[in-house]
C-alpha cells in the first residue's frame, strides 16, 4: 500500500466495516485490520472500551477513535485523501458529495432491519412477513432513487467516482441480498462497475473464510 499511517480497523466480513475498508483501499493507507467475528469478541470490555455498542466499524489513529461509518469516510478522505475522493469545503459538489456518503446508510437501514429478520430473531414464530415485506419495499423505493439519478451519469458526482460511491456502493452490495439489483439497469450496471474495482475485491472476504459469515434462509448476511 502506499502512505505509512497508524490506522487500526476493527472489522467484520460483510458488515458496514466493509465500508471503511474498502475506502482505506482505495486510498492505498497501510493499516492494520483487526478481524473479528460476530459474539462475545465484540463484547469484550477490551472492544467496548473503543465502540461502547460493541458493533464494527471501529477505526482508530493515533489517539482518535470514530465508529460511524460515515464519519469515518469523511475523516479519512480529509486527512488522508490525494484528492480523488474527496470533495472539500467550497468545492461545487461538496453539497451533494456529502448527501451521497450520509445516503448509504438510508439504502443500509432496511437491510438491516432484514437482516434481524433473517438472522438475529432465532425463532421463525417471532419473525414478521409484514416487516419484512415493508422493508423489501422501502428499500427498492430508496434504490429507485438512485436509479433515477443515474440516469445520465456513471457515477454519483458528474466529476466521476469519489467516497460517496464506495458508502453506497456497499449498501448496494448488502441490498442485492434482499431484492434484485437488476430490475433497476442503472443501478445494476453501476454496481457492477464498482464491483469490478480492486478495492473493492481486495474488501471481500478471503476464500475459506465463510465461517465468518451468518447464513439463514438461503442468505449470507452480516448484521
Amino acid at each position: 500500500m502506499g502512505n505509512s499511517v497508524s490506522l487500526k480497523l476493527f472489522h467484520c466480513h460483510e458488515a458496514r466495516s466493509m465500508r471503511s475498508l474498502w475506502l482505506i483501499n482505495e486510498l492505498g493507507l497501510d493499516i492494520d485490520v483487526i478481524l473479528c467475528a460476530f459474539g462475545p469478541e465484540l463484547r469484550s470490555d477490551d472492544y467496548l472500551a473503543h465502540h461502547p455498542l460493541g458493533r464494527v466499524p471501529c477505526l482508530i489513529d493515533d489517539e482518535l477513535t470514530l465508529f460511524e461509518s460515515g464519519a469515518i469516510a469523511e475523516y479519512l478522505c480529509e486527512t488522508y485523501d490525494n484528492g480523488r475522493l474527496w470533495r472539500e469545503p467550497g468545492h461545487p459538489e461538496r453539497p451533494q458529495w456529502l448527501q451521497w456518503v450520509h445516503y448509504a446508510e438510508t439504502l443500509t437501514v432496511h437491510s438491516a432491519s432484514l437482516t434481524q429478520q433473517a438472522i438475529a430473531i432465532s425463532d421463525p414464530e417471532l419473525r414478521s412477513a409484514t416487516v419484512r415485506k415493508l422493508e423489501t419495499k422501502r428499500l427498492q423505493k430508496a434504490i429507485e432513487v438512485l436509479e433515477a439519478h443515474l440516469e445520465s451519469r456513471s457515477y454519483l458526482l458528474d466529476s466521476g467516482f469519489s467516497a460517496a460511491d464506495v458508502g453506497v456502493g456497499y449498501s448496494l452490495h448488502v441490498g442485492g441480498l434482499f431484492t434484485d439489483l437488476s430490475v433497476f439497469p442503472k443501478v445494476y450496471a453501476y454496481y457492477n462497475r464498482l464491483a469490478s474495482r480492486d478495492a473493492f475485491k481486495r474488501s471481500l472476504p478471503e476464500a475459506g473464510a465463510a465461517n465468518k459469515i451468518y447464513t439463514q434462509d438461503n442468505y449470507w448476511l452480516a448484521p
